[in-house]
């Protein structure tokens, strides 16, 4: 049916492909980290939680999902995506779910960092996977769109579970959130997903059939790479992507988590806290797709050092904010910057190596961004803790994200070996 349907629709089935993927895309975020800033003071609240306690669950997912990645990555090419993506909203809504009931640490912990496992894994690679599989050409504008997709998810999670925490209470919020997962993104994964355009006898981005195709064979275009992973992982280009991006999500982590409690420390009340999430969210939307055009035109690696220096920038004014002007600016920069650590890594890692073992390269690279997130949450409550203060965390950050941009300004495309230059 979806062969049929695949050739008949008036339009290129890759969108709907990135449709499909988009819904998990937005359903991962009832355990995003602006979600989770949302419960950060209610739950500590009542139940007498520290903030570091609360946010070393993200911390935990992190960790273990650094330890998941490289098998998600290698079950994503030997199972396929659909399989893999459907399993992960099931067990996604379940454990947000049961976080209603997670009133001790240790269940917390289990049921969060469950979430955030797929949250980090199976979800972020294997969405991105399939969409870098089915554009080539058009990569960046379709790899922005699936995570503007990821934006609406920041903006639709968090307001949805601000509404039931004052409602309902912090409980029936996650009840609420696990449903929303269930209904949004359940049907889309498990009867819209394919493997690759081949699969349905189309092309990556809808271009008309080869000779090779017209024939019954399938082959990457020449210009396309095809790297294994086992030569891949022969190159610093992978290792200097891979190390960059683990940095950048540290610095996104041990912000967006914090974000919401810092500035009603800083006096400007939940309101403030609130609409700067929300900016977050809706900046880092129109981040992804700004800075999906951008790499379609702009070298790789000078457009992630942009990102880079955009976030650089934007933690540095976290350090003095303390208006709402400021307040807003620094989220809404900041939020700019993470559409670009979500758009341009993914973009990276495709055209430097091809889609022939993407969703196994992605799975060995992939701990280095759940590290990153899980140093970065519990590093800014220790801080906090200590000083009492945000401050220096934010500073620290900001230098951390200075040095991330000269190492990305290194991350030269690597060359083919001898082989692949052959086959060319």
């Amino acid at each position: 049916m979806i062969f049929r349907l695949a050739n008949r629709l008036p339009f290129y089935y890759g969108w709907v492909i990135l449709f499909a993927a988009g819904s998990s895309m937005i359903a991962r975020n009832a355990t995003g980290s602006l979600t989770l800033a949302v419960f950060i003071y209610p739950i500590s609240q009542e139940l007498g939680w520290s903030r570091t306690l609360i946010a070393g669950a993200a911390s935990l997912g992190g960790l273990v999902s650094s330890v998941a990645s490289p098998a998600a990555g290698w079950a994503l090419d030997k199972y396929g995506v659909r399989l893999l993506l459907t399993l992960s909203v099931l067990i996604l809504g379940l454990s947000t779910i049961s976080l209603a009931w997670a009133t001790v640490p240790l269940i917390f912990y289990l049921a969060y960092g469950t979430g955030r496992v797929m949250f980090s894994s199976t979800v972020q690679i294997g969405a991105s996977v399939v969409v870098s599989r089915w554009f080539i050409k058009q990569r960046g504008r379709a790899t922005g769109l699936l995570f503007v997709s990821h934006s609406i998810g920041m903006v639709l999670f968090p307001l949805a579970a601000g509404f039931a925490i004052s409602s309902w209470g912090w409980q029936q919020a996650w009840i609420l959130l696990g449903v929303l997962v269930w209904a949004g993104a359940l049907v889309p994964v498990s009867l819209l997903i394919r493997q690759s355009p081949e699969a349905v006898g189309l092309r990556p981005d809808g271009d008309p059939p080869d000779t090779a195709a017209e024939h019954g064979r399938s082959r990457a275009r020449p210009e396309e790479p095809g790297w294994t992973l086992r030569e891949a992982s022969r190159t610093p280009a992978l290792w200097l992507l891979a190390l960059a991006t683990g940095s950048l999500f540290l610095l996104q982590s041990g912000t967006n988590i914090h974000q919401g409690a810092y500035f009603i420390d800083q006096g400007l009340g939940v309101a403030i806290s609130t609409v700067s999430i929300s900016l977050n969210a809706v900046f880092t939307g129109v981040g992804s797709i700004v800075w999906g055009w951008l790499v379609e035109r702009v070298p790789v690696r000078y457009t992630y050092a942009g990102v880079a220096l955009l976030m650089t920038a934007a933690l540095a004014l976290f350090t003095i904010a303390d208006t709402p002007v400021e307040a807003l600016v620094a989220a809404s920069m900041f939020g700019a910057a993470v559409g670009g650590i979500l758009v341009v890594p993914v973009v990276a890692y495709a055209d430097y190596f091809g889609r022939r073992s993407l969703a196994a390269i992605r799975g060995v690279t992939e701990p280095f961004v759940s590290l990153g997130q899980a140093i970065g949450a519990v590093f800014s409550g220790l801080i906090f803790d200590f000083t009492g203060s945000y401050h220096y965390a934010f500073a620290t950050l900001a230098v951390l994200g200075f040095a991330t941009m000269l190492v990305l300004l290194l991350a030269k495309p690597p060359l083919p070996t001898p082989a692949q230059a052959q086959d060319r």
